[in-house]
């Protein structure tokens, strides 16, 4: 009988640093590289959430790779991520070890069933406040809240609107500067 390796934030941090890997529920997985137009979404929707945060200076926007530390077996490299000025505190040289405001996942086929699974139930038991599922293909942004501990969907912005949001009031991203 073989039994399952746990990794650890230790372990991951063994690991040769010429590719990308995340640890979930201890779970150990390779991430792949970004394809061009998930890199050119990710700078539009990064620059235009980084300039409404500075501009107000409500915190700080992260994109990957930046290390999440959500416990000893839960490591993760979201596309974008948000930290309130309020909580500037979790931030540290080498990682930021606890859970952001908000995270922002990119889909692509080799990571959807991930982020919309395991990642959205680690998120959602860290107390992430809202995630977002921006989807390549149908050029849409799922925006969840987090309810009682479980993500409530808000709504679901094609590339015709304008993406709001709860957390950011006064945020308003016109989605066709995104897609």
């Amino acid at each position: 009988m073989s039994t399952a390796i746990r990794f650890t934030y230790q372990d991951y941090l063994q690991l040769p640093e010429d590719r990308r890997y995340e640890i979930v529920d201890g779970d150990l997985s390779m991430v792949p590289a970004p394809v061009p137009y998930h890199q050119q979404v990710s700078r539009n929707l990064e620059y235009s959430l980084h300039g409404f945060v500075k501009d107000r200076g409500l915190g700080e926007v992260f994109y990957a790779p930046c290390d999440l530390l959500l416990s000893e077996t839960d490591v993760v490299q979201p596309d974008l991520f948000y930290i309130a000025a309020a909580r500037r505190s979790i931030i540290t040289d080498k990682n930021i070890p606890g859970a952001p405001d908000l995270v922002v996942e990119i889909l692509s086929p080799a990571t959807e069933v991930r982020d919309r699974g395991v990642k959205l139930k680690l998120y959602a038991r860290a107390g992430v406040g809202e995630y977002w599922l921006v989807d390549l293909s149908a050029k849409t942004v799922e925006v969840l809240t987090l309810k009682a501990g479980r993500y409530e969907r808000i709504g679901c912005h094609g590339h015709q609107d304008s993406l709001v949001s709860s957390l950011l009031p006064g945020l308003t991203i016109p989605l066709q500067q995104i897609f």
